[in-house]
């Protein structure tokens, strides 16, 4: 399951989404976790109202399951959610390696329905017509 932080430093989750510098995307399985991209976002992040700056962000993380943020707006947060992303709020500035290792021990034991959910968004869904029996 492919996850996104919102960060300033690539160190910790610390950025508001719209005003993030950074977007670090980690790879989160059981029995471990990866680095897999970082996005960088220049000009002007902080200019609310803005509505253009955050299309490139959701783009970057569109393969995404889970969104970490220091806080993300009403319309960033649809935006994320209509694209079958789970936002999470972080209430002060968090540890990205801290949260990967708390996010794996979950997946590791029996995940919350939400994070069940967001865990078979990589996976395709397969139809096996040939396991279905004939009516005749």
């Amino acid at each position: 399951m492919k996850v996104a932080f919102a960060t300033q430093d690539m160190q910790r989750v610390d950025a508001h989404f719209g005003w993030a510098k950074n977007i670090a995307v980690y790879d989160v399985r059981a029995d471990g976790y990866d680095f897999i991209e970082a996005f960088t976002f220049e000009g002007d992040l902080k200019e609310d109202g803005d509505e253009d700056k955050l299309a490139p962000k959701i783009a970057a993380i569109m393969d995404c399951a889970i969104l970490y943020v220091a806080a993300i707006g009403g319309s960033g947060a649809a935006r994320v959610v209509a694209s079958k992303i789970h936002p999470i709020k972080v209430p002060q500035p968090e540890a990205i390696m801290d949260i990967l290792d708390k996010l794996q021990d979950v997946v590791k034991g029996t995940p919350p329905p939400w994070l069940r959910k967001a865990l078979l968004k990589d996976q395709e869904r397969v139809m096996d017509f040939e396991d279905e029996v004939e009516n005749d």
